[in-house]
């Protein structure tokens, strides 16, 4: 089984409780599945789940190189120099970053608010970018854009390899299962879902 979850902000991506915040359970009821990749608690977008442990593996290893794209709202307006930096490794300290697959502006204006709704500097614009990354270390995306000087406010992850939120139509806090042979793997049945669920 899998299945494709629209993560809003302030979820905790665990099924386990975790204080007072919301977790997956509070969304998804359906009984041994795990997340294949974690989000942030602060970070919002497309996470996958499943019953079986190599496609779990299959998703979330660096090795298969399975692509991720984000939409990042930054502060500032990033020039074409400053997303060409994103496409080549980064020194973040800890780690040197693989070249972003891809990197540009992009148009967030379909993105619903959030709740609650990012800082608010009149002075100062921001801009949505879309990164693309093969790998996917703690906090990267964030890091990535403060490191070029464009902290992130707002992350989304819209796409898991062939799966993303614009074609899938979830809104925050829906799931759907969905194929797993999209991703070359064997699915042990049919998709079950076609209606996407609260």
């Amino acid at each position: 089984m899998l299945i494709a979850f629209n993560k809003p902000y302030g979820v905790v991506c665990q099924f386990s409780a975790s204080g007072d915040r919301p977790t997956l359970k509070d969304f998804i009821s359906v009984p041994n599945v795990y997340p294949a990749g974690r989000l942030d608690t602060d970070s919002e977008g497309l996470v996958l789940l499943t019953d079986d442990g190599a496609l779990q593996a299959r998703i979330s290893s660096p090795r298969h190189k399975l692509a991720k794209t984000y939409w990042a709202q930054v502060e500032g307006a990033p020039s074409a120099a400053d997303l060409q930096r994103l496409r080549t490794p980064l020194d973040l300290g800890d780690f040197i970053t693989l070249p972003a697959a891809d990197a540009r502006l992009c148009d967030g204006s379909s993105v619903s608010e959030r709740s609650p709704p990012i800082r608010y500097r009149a002075s100062i614009p921001t801009s949505w970018v879309e990164i693309s990354l093969t790998e996917g270390k703690n906090r990267q995306v964030r890091r990535m854009t403060a490191k070029i000087g464009f902290p992130t406010l707002r992350l989304l992850r819209i796409a898991i390899g062939p799966f993303s939120l614009p074609s899938l139509q979830l809104a925050p806090g829906e799931w759907i299962e969905v194929a797993a042979d999209a991703l070359g793997a064997h699915p042990r049945g049919p998709s079950r879902s076609a209606t996407p669920r609260k």
